[in-house]
């Protein structure tokens, strides 16, 4: 017979963290509120204090926000904070006017790393859609396996398992592999852009701030990189994680 103060303890973390969950998300709506209440009013410094903070340490930002936090700091003539904000707002809506834009404030004619193709634009489609991809296939998981245990006597071959494990397999593929690569803009200057992760590597360009890069590994003091088709690195010192 199953235990009912472990089935209390059990409901009562599950409670407590959807509770904490919740306070902290209407926590953080309410400052992104409060900032740009202040923003609309042009208390700009106290509002950028505010998106700093959600974005640093709450982790925590939108879209509009980064834009916002992009305009403050274009203002004070920060135009490496704001092709920062604008880079990671790209990452989230790619826009061919916020690549012209960073050309701008990095005063650079030709930027690298901004450009997608059609596979890139289907990722991201997926990316977007990753918690509903991750709920219909694990809502096509449990039905599978209803239909086992109902019809378990009839169900005697390992065929009938196979659409199953194929749910499963999905559902952990996109619950675990959707994701957003891990990119980076270049805020080094200059910065060198090497074939080897080593100071005797083959030089193969030197880049000034504004370029963006899809980081696939660390390796020591440097990133691996995908620089146009080749593989290359960067000193971390030199990027900044988006």
């Amino acid at each position: 017979m199953p235990n009912p103060n472990r089935i209390f303890l059990t409901k009562f973390i599950i409670f407590f963290i959807v509770f904490v969950q919740s306070f902290n998300c209407q926590a953080n709506i309410s400052k992104l509120q409060k900032a740009d209440s202040l923003f609309t009013t042009k208390n700009y410094q106290e509002a950028m204090i505010i998106y700093k903070d959600l974005l640093l340490n709450e982790v925590t930002f939108s879209s509009a926000m980064l834009l916002k936090m992009a305009f403050i700091s274009e203002g004070i003539g920060d135009y490496s904070d704001a092709s920062f904000y604008l880079a990671k707002y790209y990452d989230q809506n790619p826009n061919p006017r916020v690549i012209t834009k960073i050309k701008v404030l990095t005063d650079q004619v030709t930027l690298y790393g901004y450009e997608l193709n059609d596979s890139d634009r289907f990722m991201k489609f997926l990316i977007d859609l990753q918690m509903e991809i991750t709920s219909f296939f694990a809502v096509l998981l449990m039905l599978s396996l209803i239909l086992l245990f109902v019809f378990r006597k009839k169900a005697d071959k390992p065929r009938y398992y196979l659409p199953s494990f194929l749910f499963l397999i999905l559902t952990f593929f996109s619950n675990n592999f959707l994701s957003e690569p891990k990119s980076g803009i270049v805020t080094g200057s200059p910065t060198l852009v090497m074939d080897q992760p080593t100071a005797g590597g083959k030089l193969l360009k030197i880049v000034y701030p504004g370029h963006r890069v899809i980081i696939k590994t660390t390796k020591d003091v440097w990133y691996e990189v995908n620089w146009g088709d080749q593989k290359a690195f960067v000193k971390k010192e030199n990027i900044t994680r988006l």
